[in-house]
């Protein structure tokens, strides 16, 4: 049998999202702080124009989606790959702050076309049998992002300033993900296979899908939307916050590095334990367990003085961080099915967007207030606790019917 170009498209998204994560969502926490002290700005300030490039990258989901669901995804792929690159360029050159929010509306429309929305919508063309699996290789490179890039912005910020960093990111981002993202394919008939690659006899009828139109005017939409926004607000306010919380708290800046950079590495386990969770407890109740598991590790940096308190807060959100991208792509797949998959996790992540964009700027805004990070981490952990709450009510409303 031909050999299966769905598993070539999982890697190389697998490989240009764990790029794409590193440099355009993780890069702002390193590169902020020597930033705001050349630039004179306030860290409310900053965290504004990173909350703004997450809300466009939200409003842009449901165009986007639609986009990936009629013509498939290499185009906005190459589209982000290039606009990412052109924004960094922009941002090393950045001197006013009008200047910086505007890169940082070209970085959310970057991000809208990069990230696992796309990656996944392309996997949910590609396979059936084995998606959970392609989600899964996918989440597992990825999650090295932090890892790899806190570490290595670091270092090239020590050496050679935030604006020369920049450049040199500009050039590692455009020089990777381009090639990587031409490899994708629009879908597996194009190349006369069938999803997981199975042709002929062997081949599935198509799996039934549940329309946009219908998924929205569904109750179990809204709760999972509450849901996995409220679960949004810790990893967003950690990514513009988590390297200045412990630089704050008096760790050196190779500390902080190490400890966020490692919370890459336990996602990886977080994904490696939901995917077997999920299939002895069922889906819902494994992304329960995600949002309990988020709540207690916000309570641990809050609560428990030292180094310990951060290795504990790194080990329990870095596993619900990684788990809940599985939650989430696996509960829209299983509602909803592929043929609207692109706009319905669009809608998805326009609605998340819409409310995530507070954590940065709340978190910041806190700061300037309390003159600390402890009012941030109590409310990140209710935020956690409630969003329990939301996913037991999307298990209480039975799946929508809707026009396949």
């Amino acid at each position: 049998m031909k050999r299966f170009y769905g598993w070539r498209i999982v890697w190389a998204l697998a490989l240009a999202t764990t790029v794409s994560y590193g440099v355009l969502y993780y890069g702002f926490g390193v590169l902020v702080r020597p930033m705001e002290t050349e630039l004179g700005w306030s860290r409310a300030q900053t965290s504004s124009a990173y909350a703004l490039g997450l809300l466009a990258s939200g409003l842009m989901a449901i165009p986007v989606g639609h986009w990936v669901d009629h013509r498939g995804a290499r185009g906005p792929l190459l589209l982000g790959s290039l606009l990412g690159s052109l924004m960094l360029l922009a941002w090393s050159q950045v001197r006013h702050l009008g200047a910086f929010y505007a890169v940082w509306v070209g970085m959310g429309l970057a991000m809208a076309m990069v990230l696992y929305e796309v990656a996944f919508a392309a996997v949910a063309v590609w396979f059936r049998r084995w998606r959970h699996q392609a989600t899964f290789v996918i989440t597992m490179v990825a999650g090295l992002a932090s890892t790899l890039f806190v570490p290595l912005e670091t270092f090239l910020v020590e050496h050679l300033g935030w604006r020369h960093a920049l450049v040199a990111l500009a050039l590692i981002y455009g020089l990777t993900t381009l090639p990587l993202h031409a490899l994708v394919r629009r879908r597996p008939e194009d190349l006369g296979q069938g999803p997981d690659g199975e042709s002929g006899p062997t081949a599935r009828p198509p799996e039934a899908s549940v329309s946009a139109r219908a998924a929205f005017r569904g109750a179990a939409f809204w709760w999972l939307a509450a849901a996995f926004t409220l679960l949004r607000l810790t990893p967003a306010a950690m990514g513009a916050h988590g390297v200045p919380l412990l630089l704050e708290r008096g760790y050196s800046p190779a500390f902080a590095a190490v400890a966020i950079g490692s919370v890459g590495l336990v996602q990886l386990l977080g994904r490696a334990l939901f995917l077997p969770g999920s299939q002895r407890w069922s889906l819902h109740r494994a992304a329960l367990g995600v949002a309990l598991c988020q709540a207690l590790g916000s309570l641990a940096l809050l609560l428990v003085p030292g180094a310990f308190g951060v290795w504990a807060f790194v080990g329990l959100y870095g596993m619900s961080n990684g788990a809940s991208t599985l939650a989430r792509a696996g509960l829209v797949a299983e509602l909803y099915g592929p043929q609207s998959y692109g706009r319905i996790n669009g809608g998805l992540s326009l609605v998340v967007s819409l409310t995530q964009s507070l954590g940065p700027v709340g978190a910041g805004f806190l700061y300037g207030a309390t003159g600390g990070y402890d009012a941030v981490l109590g409310i990140l952990a209710a935020s956690s606790l409630l969003a329990a709450l939301c996913l037991h009510q999307v298990g209480r409303n039975p799946k929508e019917e809707g026009s396949l």
